[in-house]
């Protein structure tokens, strides 16, 4: 949770603020009906969590956006809504990530390499996959002009 107005006050009208909430784990799938279904629910859910910090803050929300996995795979393509391009877990790191064969930033396709959250580390504001992509490019390239 973070309230950029804080820090930018042209972001809201004086007084005002701007609240974002990213609820990472949150499913694709869910175990009774669908996001567009169920979207305002986990809303009321988050906010009933942030309330027990932050009491009455209900009272003082005057809109609200709220966008699920399945919203942000509609809207940008995200596969599954997951901004990492696939789950941090152990069966998608490594190796595996983003599938057998493709580990080490080189793909089928000669000088197409892969340096997003697809690759591994995996995504987050780190940039490992971009640098470790680098590398591997600099391997390659100092290996051709030999």
């Amino acid at each position: 949770m973070c309230v950029p107005s804080t820090l930018d006050p042209t972001l809201a009208p004086p007084g005002k603020h701007i609240m974002s909430c990213f609820i990472q784990y949150a499913p694709y799938t869910l175990r009774k009906g669908t996001w567009p279904e169920r979207r305002e629910d986990f809303a009321e859910t988050v906010i009933d969590t942030i309330e027990e910090y932050v009491p009455n803050l209900r009272d003082i929300i005057l809109h609200r956006q709220v966008l699920s996995p399945w919203d942000l795979e509609q809207m940008i393509g995200l596969t599954g809504g997951n901004i990492f391009h696939g789950e941090l877990t152990p069966d998608q790191l490594f190796f595996l990530r983003p599938t057998p064969g493709w580990a080490q930033y080189r793909t089928p396709i000669k000088g197409l390499y892969l340096c997003g959250s697809g690759a591994h580390p995996g995504g987050g504001v780190m940039g490992a996959p971009g640098l470790n992509a680098a590398r591997e490019i600099l391997k390659d390239w100092a290996r051709l002009r030999v």
